[in-house]
């Protein structure tokens, strides 16, 4: 089964976040425009086995999200059969268990 990607909004404004992000960093929206398309791709890899993302574990527990890495970022989604839906797009370096949770490990 090949799975459709879906984005939240909150993911779709995370992305436009990554773009200015990388806009401002390089100066290029031809960078920048790139660095997304490049990162959308990442993610759409997961349409045939959405499994092989990283589970995302909080307190020890299962979560049922997966992630997944791209270059300074990582990509949050889970498995609703027949799509894939992206629910976040955060700094890898950030706090994004209480980002996602709410609440601090």
């Amino acid at each position: 089964m090949q799975y459709r990607i879906r984005y939240t909004p909150g993911a779709q404004k995370d992305m436009e976040q990554v773009w200015y992000g990388v806009l401002e960093a390089s100066g290029s929206t031809e960078i920048a425009d790139r660095y997304v398309d490049d990162f959308a791709d990442k993610i759409a890899e997961k349409k045939k086995y959405p499994e092989t993302g990283s589970p995302l574990y909080y307190r020890g527990l299962v979560t049922g999200f997966y992630s997944l890495n791209f270059k300074a970022y990582k990509a949050f989604y889970r498995i609703k059969e027949p799509y894939i839906e992206v629910i976040r797009i955060l700094l890898a370096k950030s706090d994004y268990m209480k980002t996602i949770f709410g609440e601090e490990d």
